[in-house]
């Protein structure tokens, strides 16, 4: 999948498992602002399993600083999808999120910092407005936006930053989802790798050749190749979604009746479904 429909893609399931409105589940449930914020947040995080790609969002990022990242990332991981691209992955990507939940100042003014979050909100919020071409091509811009948002919270809002564990976990999962659908697939269960048998591989006119690769790859290619026509016919929407979903939370924070509105929408659609319908 495309970087930039990896980001959508994060954003999307962080509105769908957090906001608190008629379109989302309200699974996890934060506040306007952790919806707002927390939706670039887990866009970014949804890129971090390409942070083993020398060439991918992350590495054009913040340069120089994501370029050693992705280089370092990738020798540890074994390479493009391989150890990010798995269960084992997904849990360590958490982990150093709650580790860096740890790492605090305290201030007489702001009293205790976040710091730690702070910084992994600045990398994320980066890498989603690279991804999703906010920013285009100014690198000053994704800067100065990213730092900007991040210092804002941590100081003004530093109690935001308890789902950021969550946020980093649920990012790396919708990213494997993602590459799941493709036919390249993931090593889901990294490091153990069952390889398809050789009489797989001998017919490759059984349905789920594409679904077992050599390597031990898992794939349930509905998407096709990367940056197909389906992957975008699915994201189009999903991507808008997204948009939806943080425009909600804004208009809520900034006092809106959207629980009003909607309702007079939906009995204003329903009124006019029962009008066509055949008396």
């Amino acid at each position: 999948m495309m970087g930039g429909h990896h980001a959508a893609s994060g954003a999307a399931a962080w509105v769908a498992v957090t906001a608190s409105t008629p379109i989302a589940f309200g699974w996890y449930p934060v506040s306007d602002v952790g919806v707002m914020t927390g939706a670039l947040v887990c866009a970014g995080a949804a890129l971090l399993p390409d942070a083993d790609h020398h060439n991918g969002t992350i590495s054009h990022s913040l340069p120089p600083v994501s370029e050693g990242v992705t280089q370092l990332v990738s020798t540890v991981a074994g390479g493009h999808r391989n150890a990010t691209h798995s269960i084992v992955g997904v849990a360590v990507f958490t982990a150093i999120a709650w580790a860096m939940g740890q790492v605090t100042v305290r201030t007489e003014q702001f009293g205790e910092v976040l710091v730690g979050p702070g910084i992994m909100a600045v990398l994320l919020i980066a890498f989603a407005v690279r991804a999703l071409k906010l920013t285009g091509q100014r690198r000053w811009w994704t800067w100065s936006l990213s730092v900007s948002l991040a210092a804002f919270v941590a100081v003004f809002a530093p109690e935001e930053w308890y789902w950021m564990p969550f946020c980093v976990g649920l990012g790396c999962a919708v990213h494997i989802l993602g590459d799941l659908l493709t036919t390249r697939g993931v090593p889901l269960l990294w490091p153990v790798r069952i390889k398809s048998p050789r009489w797989v591989r001998r017919h490759r006119w059984l349905p789920f050749d594409d679904m077992w690769s050599p390597r031990g790859n898992i794939s349930v290619p509905l998407l096709g190749d990367a940056g197909s026509w389906r992957e975008w016919a699915l994201m189009t929407p999903v991507s808008a979604y997204a948009v939806l979903g943080v425009a909600w939370a804004m208009l809520d924070q900034m006092g809106f009746d959207t629980a009003s509105a909607w309702s007079s929408a939906t009995e204003l659609v329903a009124s006019a479904g029962e009008s066509l319908l055949p008396s």
